[in-house]
């Protein structure tokens, strides 16, 4: 019962309270890259969620042998080797969006909440729950960049997904495909979410 207590906490915290993104500010820098199109950005986010839960996984498997001294260096090769299938299986059978994303795939290997979960989390815990907040926290940052890249290209592309969505009346806002449209957007999200939603939950 204790078990089933922490995964819901782990799993509940990392799309809320604790979201990656709007709570702690990590994981910006693709929020800014990928999300003027909904299509990239679901792509990107999936390898993301891949990298984040296998790697917390493998590192807490491998925990106890790893020496303080070489922690980075080990977290940084396991994290690295995830990327590269993701950048491999990317060229492999979507070529046009991998070509479209460049040298961001590449940059999921710093992303901060990789690195961040590793160093909190798997480092501490067991295999199984550290692949949850793993897959939690991918899945924190995945809904947060969808939606952001949902109302980026509406509102500067009139499309969703490539579909043609507003016709010739409407006129693109050209600044939402530009990264102040991000910067515009993920501060919308974060006042929306921690001026209303958050602020609801902690007065119960």
């Amino acid at each position: 019962m204790a078990a089933n207590t922490k995964v819901k906490k782990v799993f509940s915290e990392a799309l809320g309270s604790s979201n990656p993104v709007f709570a702690q500010i990590l994981g910006i820098c693709s929020t800014l890259a990928v999300t003027n199109k909904l299509e990239n950005t679901f792509v990107m986010t999936l390898g993301v969620l891949f990298t984040t839960s296998l790697s917390s996984f493998t590192l807490s498997l491998i925990r106890k042998w790893i020496s303080p001294r070489i922690r980075m260096m080990v977290e940084t090769l396991v994290i690295a080797t995830f990327v590269i299938l993701v950048d491999i299986s990317l060229r492999a059978y979507m070529p046009e969006i991998w070509r479209q994303l460049g040298p961001y795939v590449g940059l999921i290997i710093t992303n901060c909440i990789i690195m961040g979960r590793a160093e909190a989390f798997a480092l501490n815990n067991p295999p199984a729950l550290s692949l949850i907040d793993g897959f939690a926290s991918g899945l924190g940052y995945t809904y947060v960049l969808l939606i952001i890249a949902f109302f980026r290209e509406l509102l500067g592309s009139g499309t969703i997904w490539g579909i043609t969505v507003f016709g010739g009346w409407w006129n693109n806002w050209a600044i939402m495909i530009m990264p102040p449209g991000a910067f515009f957007m993920l501060a919308i999200f974060i006042w929306i979410v921690k001026g209303l939603w958050l602020e609801k939950e902690g007065s119960r």
